[in-house]
């Protein structure tokens, strides 16, 4: 099976980007569902999305590996498998639910608090920085990154292997991703 290229994980290109884009769609009753799809369906979920015209981000992250021929192969993958976070009023809920890809969809509690966790994710995605899927969370120090290219951006801090890294986290799902920071370029929350 040939290997497909990259698709696009947001659909509008703009939907994390223009706060005016969801301040429109949340007038129009609006409201960000966390979307479990039946196994492997991702892809297929966000490409009937997006020719729907029903707004998503489901994070895609580039996975290298070598084929059992020794062929370098590069794949993109979920970066939080089986999830898409769906923005929609009812009537697109309702579309989206007749697409046999959807096994669960739960509404979200904290609107605002996950756009910003989903926007972090997706610069540090744009941004290229290598992540480490974190599949449950940590208790750590809560911090804030006071300077660089990700100034501002608050997470946990959490160590692996011996190295500091920025736990970014979804709580709805109870997941995250963490990359590798330098502790000189850390406070703490306040």
């Amino acid at each position: 099976m040939p290997i497909l290229k990259q698709e696009n994980d947001i659909y509008p290109i703009d939907l994390l980007s223009t706060p005016e884009h969801l301040a429109e769609k949340e007038q129009a009753g609006a409201k960000w569902w966390c979307v479990y799809t039946v196994s492997r369906r991702e892809k297929d979920l966000m490409r009937k999305l997006a020719r729907k015209d029903i707004s998503f981000y489901g994070p895609v992250v580039s996975k290298r590996y070598r084929s059992p021929n020794g062929r370098l192969r590069n794949s993109f993958i979920p970066l939080f498998a089986n999830y898409v976070f769906v923005l929609a009023n009812e009537a697109e809920r309702t579309v989206m639910l007749q697409t046999n890809c959807v096994s669960k969809c739960s509404p979200v509690v904290d609107q605002e608090l996950l756009v910003k966790q989903l926007r972090q994710i997706h610069d540090v995605i744009k941004a290229g920085v290598p992540l480490t899927v974190e599949s449950k969370l940590t208790t750590g120090d809560r911090v804030s990154v006071k300077r660089g290219p990700f100034a501002g951006y608050e997470g946990i801090v959490i160590r692996r292997e011996g190295k500091t890294r920025l736990l970014l986290s979804i709580q709805f799902l109870d997941k995250g991703v963490s990359m590798e920071v330098d502790e000189a370029v850390l406070d703490p929350a306040g």
